[in-house]
C-alpha cells in the first residue's frame, strides 16, 4: 500500500496529506521544533525516506537528517485584520499544497506562520506513502495536549480513541485473504472491461467479494462537469467558518438522519448551488466521491502504514430540493455500509503496490474517472487542546486526489465545532470560497424552524419529500460496518 502511494504521486496532483491548525496565541519557532523532536520524531518512521525500486520502495534512514529543513518559519504579505489573514494564509496553503515535496529528504514539512489573527498558524505536509489520513491526524493530535502545561498526564488521552474505536478484527483478519484476491482480481478487471462476461463467470465463482469487484469495475464514469478536466499544477485552498455541531445534529434528529448523512448532503448541496452559478446544467446529475474508510480501531491508527479502503459515494448534486438530496445520500450510506466495496479497494490498492507501472497507471487511470471528488469526514476530539503550551483554535486538512480527480472536500469536528475545507485544482475551481461559503445553507436546507424552536423537515419544499433513513454515522471514522448512536440519539 505504501509503495502504492509513492507510486501514484504526479505533478498535478503531489501525494501529501496538507493540514493546517490554528492557534489562540503566538508561538515561536524554537516551541515548535521541540515538540516536532520529542514528539513527532518519536516515530522512527520520520527520519527516514522512501527509495523506490524494481521491486517495490523501501524506506531508508536519512544520514543528512536535518531538523532546521523540515521545520520552518514563514510569514504572511498582506495587511493585518482577520479576513485579510486569512485570505493569505489560504493562498499560503494553495502554494504549498502545489508543491511537491523532496524526495532527497524524509517526505514531511511544518511551516509555522508566527503571526496569524493574534495568534499563530502552522501548515504541515507529510506524504500519504507513510500513513493513511487517518494514522496521520492521529500523529499530529499526538503532538498536542488536553492541558496549557504539557505532561504525560496531559498528553491528548488514549481513552478518547478508545471510545471512538470500533471491533473492526474480524474484518480486518481476512484483509490478507482479500489483498491475494486483490493480485489476481487486479488482472481479471481489465480483462473485464473487454470481457464483460467473464464479469459474469468470476461473479459466480467469487462470490461476495468478487461482486463488489465487478460492481466497482462496472461503474460507469463520472459525467462531464466543471468539477473534471484537464488539470494543472496549482492548487487552490479554502476553508469555511466552523459551524455548532450540535446545529448539525439538530437537523439529523429533525430528518432521522445521521450527522454524516447530514454534512455529505451538504457539500452535495455547496456544489450544486456553485456549479449552477457557473451556468451549469444539473437536471438529473449525480457525481461521485471517493471516501476513505478506515480499516482499524482508532487506538491503532497511530501506527503508521495505510489501512484504509475506498468506497464510492453518490453526490446528488442534480436533486434541488435538499430534503430528497438528503434522503439519496443516506440511502447511499446505508447501502455502502452493508457492502465489502472498501476491503475490495484495499485488495486493489495493495495490489497496485506491487504491479507493474503500466498496468498501476491504467488502473489508477480507471478508477479516478468513476469520481469527480474525495472526500473525508473526520470527528475529532471535542475538549480544548494545545501544543507546545499554545491553544488550538481550529484545524482542517485534506488527503490527496488521485489520478484525473481534481477536488478534495474536507469534514472535521473539533470542540463542537465543524470544519468544512475544500482543495481543488486551480483550472476547474480558481475560487474555492465560492463553494465553501454555502457549505453552512447547505446544512440547513433540510430543516425549517417551527413555531415553537423546534426543526422540522423541509417537506413541501420543492415537491418534499419524507424523512430520510437513519443509519450508522460516519464513513471515514469509525469504519462502515459498525454501529454507532444515530444523530437523533
Amino acid at each position: 500500500m505504501d509503495t502504492a502511494w509513492l507510486r501514484m504521486e504526479r505533478p498535478t496532483n503531489p501525494m501529501m496529506i496538507t493540514g493546517v491548525l490554528m492557534f489562540a496565541e503566538p508561538m515561536s519557532l524554537a516551541q515548535l521544533k521541540r515538540v516536532i523532536q520529542q514528539r513527532f520524531l518519536a516515530y522512527a518512521r520520520f527520519r527516514q525516506k522512501p527509495v523506490d525500486g524494481a521491486a517495490g520502495a523501501q524506506w531508508v534512514e536519512d544520514e543528512h537528517f536535518d531538523l532546521d529543513w523540515h521545520v520552518r518559519l514563514s510569514g504572511l504579505p498582506g495587511r493585518p485584520g482577520k479576513s485579510s489573514e486569512k485570505r493569505a494564509l489560504e493562498r499560503f496553503v494553495s502554494q504549498l499544497a502545489s508543491s511537491p515535496l523532496d524526495p532527497t529528504k524524509p517526505l514531511w514539512q511544518f511551516h509555522l506562520v508566527e503571526r496569524y489573527q493574534g495568534g499563530a498558524a502552522v501548515v504541515a505536509r507529510i506524504h500519504h506513502c507513510y500513513a493513511d489520513g487517518i494514522a496521520l491526524v492521529q500523529v499530529l493530535l499526538s503532538l498536542t495536549d488536553t492541558s496549557r502545561e504539557s505532561s504525560s498526564a496531559s498528553r491528548l488521552d488514549k481513552a478518547w480513541l478508545k471510545e471512538q474505536a470500533a471491533p473492526v478484527a474480524r474484518r480486518v483478519g481476512a484483509m490478507e485473504r482479500y489483498m491475494k484476491l486483490g493480485g489476481k482480481a487486479l488482472g481479471q478487471g481489465m480483462a473485464m472491461m473487454q470481457d464483460p462476461s467473464l464479469a459474469t463467470l468470476l461473479a459466480k465463482e467469487g462470490g461476495e467479494i468478487a461482486r463488489e469487484l465487478v460492481y466497482a469495475l462496472a461503474l460507469p464514469d463520472d459525467p462531464p462537469s466543471l468539477l473534471r478536466g484537464r488539470l494543472g499544477v496549482s492548487k487552490r485552498v479554502a476553508w469555511a467558518e466552523p459551524l455548532d455541531l450540535e446545529e448539525v445534529k439538530a437537523v439529523g434528529r429533525a430528518c432521522d438522519c445521521t450527522v454524516n448523512d447530514v454534512l455529505m448532503a451538504a457539500a452535495a448541496g455547496a456544489l450544486r448551488g456553485y456549479m449552477r452559478e457557473r451556468g451549469e446544467k444539473l437536471e438529473g446529475v449525480t457525481l461521485r466521491a471517493t471516501v476513505p474508510v478506515n480499516l482499524r480501531p482508532l487506538e491503532h491508527a497511530r501506527k503508521l502504514g495505510n489501512h484504509f479502503g475506498l468506497v464510492f459515494l453518490d453526490l446528488p448534486v442534480g436533486e434541488a430540493n435538499p430534503l430528497r438530496r438528503l434522503q439519496r445520500v443516506a440511502d447511499c450510506m446505508n447501502q455502502l455500509k452493508r457492502s465489502r466495496q472498501a476491503i475490495v479497494a484495499y485488495g486493489l490498492l495493495a495490489a497496485l503496490g506491487i504491479a507493474p507501472q503500466p498496468v498501476q497507471e491504467l488502473a489508477l487511470e480507471l478508477f479516478s474517472r468513476k469520481a469527480s471528488a474525495v472526500a473525508t469526514n473526520v470527528p475529532g476530539p471535542q475538549q480544548p487542546l494545545y501544543l507546545a503550551g499554545c491553544e488550538l483554535r481550529e484545524i482542517m486538512f485534506w488527503v490527496p486526489q488521485t489520478g484525473s480527480i481534481g477536488l478534495g472536500l474536507s469534514i472535521l469536528s473539533y470542540r463542537g465545532k465543524v470544519h468544512f475545507g475544500l482543495i481543488a485544482d486551480a483550472r476547474l475551481i480558481p475560487d474555492p470560497d465560492a463553494v465553501v461559503r454555502r457549505f453552512g445553507g447547505g446544512v440547513r436546507g433540510p430543516a425549517v424552524p417551527h413555531a415553537d424552536g423546534r426543526l422540522e423537515p423541509a417537506a413541501g419544499r420543492g415537491g418534499g419529500a419524507g424523512p430520510a433513513r437513519s443509519g450508522n454515522a460516519g464513513l471515514t471514522q469509525p469504519p462502515p460496518f459498525t454501529s454507532r448512536p444515530r444523530a437523533r440519539a
